[in-house]
């Protein structure tokens, strides 16, 4: 069946509809299994009769596809080889005709490609791409230039290697001179159309491509190419600081335009050279650091110029952490003039920022929050006044706090007119008073020496946490200062402050609101040297009642799928309180669980914020984890339907977090076996199609390894056994989901009766083999060992060393031979788990007390060697890890959402004793080969006599005599 254009188009079409977006992706996924589906996309994107926004949808289906299906986890192609040809082939000629949004979407999709493929498996890239670059043809040029940077980009992040480095080197072979040909062009051209402005505008948008790739391909090393014409390039970049022309005006004050791109984009280069080469680049610093100074002092406060005077500023906090350059700023006049021409009018708030507050308030508040990707004047300004304090901390402290006392005197001259001055002096004053970088779990760790920051608080910062009437935004700096210096407080300070901050959350202006769920968040978060919290869990339980409900009315206050969703932070609140309170959550479970069961059931409707669903999730996994034990039965009631619904609605981005809840759910319940309706979610838990997604596997895995030891029984009842070892076939194939594949195994071996697995012993055996010798990895081969010895280990279950012998020899006669000697005894000791070298230990101990064939036919060495890898592991008997209860922190930043898997803290399985009767390690072994010696008529004692040197001998009978 091959994919009919006109009827894929109206399923893409369709899907752009609300009212029928659900159905036309459900029929799109059934034309994903035709061939030459993603040629047909193509087709639409390129077939100009189209409408525009189909094109774009097709595109944007297109990246989707290839980022699911271009190749599986060890990296093969997933499509037919002629597909796979066909598109790098029409890729980039299709890129260089369609629109810029379009282009934007396939660039993706060839960064996807690439980051795979090239250069070894697409090597004629470069050339292809070069051979299209043109001399006058801005939108030929500039669909080149997209493509490459859309490829180049992905250096950058990446660590250095010998394959990263041969990969540059071949780039740079091809593409440097064309390219810096194309730059000199460019440049003529430029100049050629001043009096023409469409024609300057797309020669422009060529130049901002340029820049964009000379950061690409500097961010490792600086290119020899661009070296060897350092003076020229350097003309080029100062040239486009200073260029105007008004036809390049933007003449909306809110949007950027070409001259302000080009600036941001020099910029943008020069902070990269000057932190990476600075010696090859210090003859051509001077001019750049007195028109950076110029432009900071001549531009508006405009909005269109933020991202041009952040990266400005950028620059001079990069030039000033240099000594040379730093000297021209070590005055007391020098510094006056910087704060009061670049840093203060850079603070101050705008009208526009007004706005933003009091319009998107959400917007304000990323843009606003430490870390935030988004480059701001404030940011910029604050990080360039720290710097230059870094460099002369009492001059800059002297000079600032001049013009922070000039601010509060305005405010006090008039305080409901002069709000505006307090705001700038506490941003000033915040400033200076913070050293180093502020941390996300802690905060600022350390402070400016000059001044006291408790002071200023006291004086100046808590009268706008207690006066009900202050202005909101100075309300939110009071809350942020609280926030930045969390560390700086102590626990009685915090003792008193908290109070004000969860007061805060009943303020009716959303950003107060959200500020104080952030600093809840946090101020719950901080512990001490000693790993104890500063606010005690006891001091939390009693307002957690009214504290969730407040929050939970916030959240759903609008209660649209996108509104509720629309406020990460509240919810980050929310989880935090819930794994604070722990098993204080019992007595409002009720309420807890509504409250989240009906977020769960609006946002599944149309998931859009990923940061939210998160901690939404996290919220739930923290209620299951410390209500589990006492209410597990309520808990499976309230979430199972509602769970069940997102796996059968499709809801993709929610199933790894369901599948990791319903395993939470089985093994917070103290019962020992599973309820029906939780079994009967095995079998659509073993169905192949829901582990081709990545994101499910790790989470389906999680679900079988948590339900598989309570309900090994009726699974085998329901001649499910087979379809769970197909899934392990599946996972142990590939490098990338072996871990997943032997902890299946695992909890397979240790659940099932031995004689259940009866037909399965063979293939299972013949899977790790065909690993071994075919393509093992370090882990791979860890794993098996751990394996080994679990198998070994679990004598009184009827399996043990001989039955690991016997299996072996029917999948491959005395094929253990080999494997004992080379890979599991040599590697043993490579286990570092405690509970991992405890089995070693275990497994080693029972073969040398009951194994008949290392008695019969390995007696030769077998039980030597076995007996000296045992020594080896007890002269460090493992010991049991210390109990740790905590649930680690991690930002949303941090998390790559997406298909991906994202592991939810809560929920994350313990390590568990497979001994916990076993705990003083070294007695059990004496005691275990004593009693085998007694079983066996002296024949340990006697193999200690014979096959073991003396100094051995010495220490196994030391162990035995216990």
């Amino acid at each position: 069946m091959s994919v009919d254009i006109q009827t894929l188009a109206g399923l893409l079409q369709a899907s752009l509809d609300p009212a029928q977006n659900r159905q036309a992706e459900q029929s799109l996924k059934q034309e994903e299994a035709k061939p030459g589906f993603s040629l047909a996309l193509l087709q639409i994107v390129a077939t100009d009769s189209f409408p525009q926004n189909t094109r774009l949808a097709s595109a944007l289906f297109f990246k989707n596809f290839i980022k699911r299906n271009w190749t599986d986890e060890d990296g093969n192609h997933q499509l037919p080889q002629n597909e796979v040809a066909t598109i790098k082939s029409e890729l980039i000629g299709l890129m260089i005709k369609v629109p810029p949004t379009i282009q934007a979407q396939l660039g993706d999709a060839i960064s996807v490609i690439a980051d795979s493929d090239f250069w070894q498996r697409w090597d004629t890239l470069v050339d292809d791409l070069v051979s299209r670059l043109t001399p006058d043809n801005a939108a030929v040029n500039n669909g080149v230039l997209q493509v490459a940077h859309s490829i180049f980009k992905r250096w950058e992040p990446l660590y250095r290697s010998d394959d990263l480095y041969t990969e540059i080197n071949h780039v740079l072979e091809k593409f440097a001179t064309p390219f810096l040909q194309l730059w000199q062009n460019t440049d003529q051209l430029i100049t050629q159309s001043q009096n023409s402005p469409d024609t300057l505008k797309a020669h422009f948008a060529t130049l901002d491509l340029v820049l964009k790739l000379m950061y690409d391909l500097s961010t490792h090393d600086m290119p020899p190419q661009f070296e060897e014409n350092l003076p020229a390039i350097a003309g080029l970049l100062h040239k486009y600081l200073t260029y105007d022309n008004a036809a390049l005006q933007s003449s909306d004050d809110d949007e950027a335009g070409p001259l302000e791109h080009a600036r941001a984009g020099v910029f943008r280069v020069l902070v990269l050279y000057t932190k990476k080469y600075e010696e090859e680049f210090r003859s051509q610093m001077e001019p750049f650091i007195s028109t950076s100074w110029n432009l900071l002092t001549g531009l508006g406060p405009e909005a269109k110029s933020d991202v041009v005077v952040s990266r400005a500023l950028e620059f001079l906090t990069t030039v000033v952490s240099i000594p040379r350059y730093a000297e021209q700023f070590n005055s007391a006049e020098v510094l006056g003039q910087v704060t009061e021409k670049v840093v203060v009018p850079n603070l101050l708030l705008r009208e526009t920022d007004i706005e933003t507050f009091e319009d998107e308030p959400i917007e304000f508040i990323r843009r606003d929050l430490e870390g935030s990707d988004e480059d701001t004047r404030r940011r910029g300004a604050t990080n360039f006044l720290r710097k230059l304090m870094e460099q002369f901390e009492k001059l800059v402290t002297d000079v600032v706090m001049r013009y922070v006392d000039h601010f509060l005197a305005e405010y006090a001259k008039d305080r409901k007119g002069n709000w505006k001055s307090k705001d700038t002096a506490v941003h000033l004053y915040s400033s200076i008073a913070a050293k180093g970088v502020a941390t996300s779990a802690k905060g600022v760790l350390s402070v400016n020496q000059n001044i006291d920051v408790l002071d200023f608080f006291q004086k100046h910062i808590a009268e706008d946490l207690t006066n009900a009437d202050a202005e909101p935004l100075l309300k939110v700096d009071a809350i942020k200062y609280l926030y930045l210096f969390r560390s700086i407080l102590s626990a009685q300070q915090w003792q008193a402050a908290f109070p004000l901050l969860v007061q805060h959350l009943n303020s009716s202006n959303y950003v107060v609101y959200t500020y104080a769920a952030i600093a809840v968040d946090r101020a719950l978060y901080l512990t001490n040297e000693q790993k104890q919290a500063i606010i005690p869990r006891d001091a939390i339980v009693p307002l957690s009642k009214d504290l969730l409900q407040h929050l939970f009315t916030l959240i759903t206050k609008d209660t649209k799928p996108e509104k509720v969703q629309e406020n990460e932070f509240l919810m980050k609140c929310v989880m935090r309180v819930l794994i604070v309170i722990r098993d204080g959550v019992l007595p409002i479970l009720d309420s807890v669980l509504t409250n989240l069961v009906n977020i769960t059931k609006v946002i599944r409707h149309n998931p859009s914020n990923p940061g939210f669903y998160y901690y939404h999730f996290e919220s739930i996994g923290a209620v299951i984890r410390f209500a589990g034990p006492t209410q597990s039965e309520k808990l499976e009631a309230s979430f199972f339907d509602v769970f069940l619904a997102i796996l059968q609605g499709d809801v993709d981005e929610f199933k790894p977090y369901v599948f990791q809840l319903y395993a939470a759910l089985v093994v917070m319940s103290p019962s020992p076996t599973v309820s029906d309706r939780m079994q009967q979610l095995v079998q659509p838990a073993l169905t192949p199609e829901v582990w081709n997604s990545k994101g499910n596997v790790p989470a389906l895995n999680r679900f079988l390894c948590a339900i598989i030891p309570k309900a090994a029984e009726q699974i085998a009842q329901a001649n499910q056994t087979e379809a769970i070892l197909v899934i392990f076939q599946k996972l142990v194939s590939s490098k990338a989901y072996e871990t997943y594949a032997m902890d299946l195994i695992e909890t397979v071996v240790t659940s099932f009766a031995v004689t259940a697995l009866e037909n399965y012993w063979m293939p299972m055996f013949q899977l790790m083999f065909t690993r071994l010798s075919n393509s093992k990895t370090e882990n791979f081969t860890l794993r098996f060992i751990r394996f080994y010895h679990l198998v070994s280990a679990l004598v009184d279950k009827g399996l043990g060393a001989d039955f690991f012998i016997s299996v072996s020899d029917r999948v491959q006669d005395n094929v253990f031979t080999p494997i004992y000697t080379q890979i599991i005894l040599p590697d043993t000791q490579k286990l570092s788990r405690p509970f991992d070298r405890k089995t070693a230990v275990i497994s080693l101990t029972r073969t040398l007390a009951d194994s008949q064939a290392f008695v019969d036919r390995y007696s030769k060495r077998g039980w030597t060697i076995t007996c000296q890898a045992l020594l080896q592991l007890l002269i460090n008997p493992p010991l049991p890890p210390a109990a740790d209860d905590t649930i680690e922190d991690r930002d949303v930043d941090e998390l790559g959402f997406g298909a991906a898997f994202t592991q939810l803290n809560t929920c994350k399985r313990p390590s568990q004793d497979p001994w916990p009767e076993i705990q003083d390690v070294k007695r059990w072994v004496g005691t275990t080969l004593n009693e085998a010696d007694r079983r066996h008529s002296g024949r340990v004692g006697k193999f200690v006599g014979e096959k073991l040197g003396d100094q051995e001998r010495a220490a196994l009978q030391a162990v035995m005599a216990g």
